[in-house]
């Protein structure tokens, strides 16, 4: 599968120079604490799916450096030989905790924590956040897209105009975490059980005499599941009627019923709504209408919104390659360090206030009403505390300080789970059709107004008051 490549040395070049400066300067074996998170939701959404867990599993457990790696390090001439010794035997001895696949996530949220040596969690960040970022944007992008279509199925279909195969084959996986019903893309299925669905492309129209006769060929082939492209020539003169026609001459005299017809061109809502009307006359009511051509959510809603007649969605380049906003943005930032078992925590400060990192190990909890089930707000916490379900929290708004929210009545869920210790898996990543069910029913924990597409509602993360204290005295430090 995805470990079938050693994908150790994809990685930074400065991971290196910085993994070989610890190791020269006695800090190879201080352990250090990393955050994996993301600073804005995509598209200006309200929410995002975190996605990517399993293949980061996966690479953590698969790293290691062959004798190939080693001579291409030492022909650099920057590495001190006691150090490529090191990597000779290399493998990942920390900890890891991350939050679950097909989890709704926010701004500033570790999705990954990592405690390991420092050379080692420094040089696991490339992949980390490749995996991560690729697999949440494309997840997050799919979660709505769906939405948009408002219980119709979603296919993915964008395979080829993703960026690179990998991009197609875990974008269809993240894509089915999103809640896609299945992929265009046929390795995804063999791979990761997202099934794979298809038809014919307007070739298989052009390559015979006529269309009637290309879509009689086609029901005579796949009879229990016809689905007829219907637009190569004209959709309303021709392929419509020849499409009825051919259900007429072979279908039916077999006891078969037709699966659907494919607009993938023209005014589809128009035509949706023509096509509709012509099946029902000739006893078609049960005909699906496919449609597809550069969707996306908000094509999508425009279409439903003019009353188009379309029972499935097929979306490809603007959802494999969420091309309305490409980057996912999510960054691995240090946190603390631990000597002697001591942790002492550590802050980034830039001018770009967007830019501040929240420091120390830490504990990420979700906040559920007790009365609606609804998630109300996140709530990051030193690694030590522990939240009193008996005792009423007041959280702020991250964006305006004078909102308040108390909650009284509520449960607290962490929402990281362990991964890793001390380098063995902890872990057994969930079965895809689990994580995808599991993304749906967190995503109907969130209010309708953190969802919505449009000025979606600000979701409350906020910072217990121990953990605001340490930030704030950080600061306060370094800016003298």
């Amino acid at each position: 599968m995805f470990t079938e490549q050693n994908y150790t040395m994809l990685c930074d070049f400065y991971q290196l120079t910085m993994g070989n400066g610890y190791f020269m300067t006695d800090y190879a074996d201080k352990t250090a604490y990393f955050d994996l998170f993301f600073r804005r939701v995509p598209d200006n959404g309200g929410y995002a799916v975190c996605a990517g867990l399993e293949q980061a599993v996966e690479y953590i457990e698969n790293l290691r450096f062959d004798a190939d790696d080693i001579d291409f390090l030492r022909s650099k001439g920057l590495f001190n030989e006691k150090f490529l010794d090191y990597l000779r035997n290399f493998r990942f001895e920390g900890d890891i905790f991350a939050v679950p696949e097909g989890t709704p996530v926010f701004p500033y949220e570790p999705l990954i924590t990592v405690r390991a040596p420092a050379i080692q969690a420094q040089l696991i960040e490339t992949m980390l956040l490749l995996l991560i970022n690729h697999q949440s944007l494309i997840a997050t992008k799919a979660s709505r897209i769906v939405r948009a279509a408002n219980g119709r199925a979603i296919s993915e279909f964008g395979s080829r105009r993703a960026q690179g195969a990998s991009g197609a084959i875990l974008g269809a996986r993240a894509a089915y975490i999103g809640g896609c019903a299945g992929t265009a893309c046929v390795i995804s299925d063999k791979l990761y059980n997202v099934p794979a669905t298809g038809t014919m492309a307007h070739s298989w129209v052009q390559m015979f005499d006529s269309e009637l006769e290309a879509f009689k060929k086609y029901c005579e082939v796949y009879p229990d599941s016809t689905t007829l492209l219907v637009d190569t020539y004209n959709v309303l003169k021709s392929g419509v009627p020849n499409a009825i026609k051919a259900f007429d001459e072979v279908l039916k005299p077999l006891g078969k019923r037709p699966k659907g017809i494919r607009l993938d061109s023209g005014d589809i809502a128009y035509l949706s709504v023509e096509a509709r009307k012509m099946l029902d006359e000739a006893g078609y009511p049960d005909c699906k209408i496919v449609a597809s051509n550069s969707l996306d959510e908000y094509i999508i809603t425009d279409l439903l919104s003019q009353g188009a007649k379309i029972d499935l969605f097929g979306v490809g380049e603007r959802l494999i390659t969420a091309s309305s906003e490409p980057v996912f943005g999510g960054v691995y930032k240090l946190c603390a360090v631990e000597e002697n078992g001591v942790i002492t925590p550590k802050i980034k400060i830039s001018e770009n206030v967007a830019k501040i990192t929240n420091p120390h190990f830490k504990k990420l909890y979700r906040i559920y009403d007790n009365k609606t089930g609804k998630a109300e707000a996140d709530l990051l916490c030193v690694y030590d505390e522990q939240i009193d379900p008996t005792k009423p929290i007041e959280l702020f708004d991250p964006n305006y300080t004078w909102k308040r929210k108390t909650f009284s009545d509520f449960t607290a869920k962490e929402l990281q789970v362990p991964v890793f210790k001390g380098g063995k898996r902890v872990y057994s990543p969930p079965k895809l059709d689990d994580i995808r069910v599991h993304c749906k029913k967190q995503l109907d924990t969130l209010w309708e107004s953190v969802l919505r597409f449009e000025n979606p509602h600000n979701y409350y993360v906020d910072l217990s008051q121990k953990l605001w204290d340490i930030k704030q005295n950080l600061l306060n430090q370094k800016n003298r």
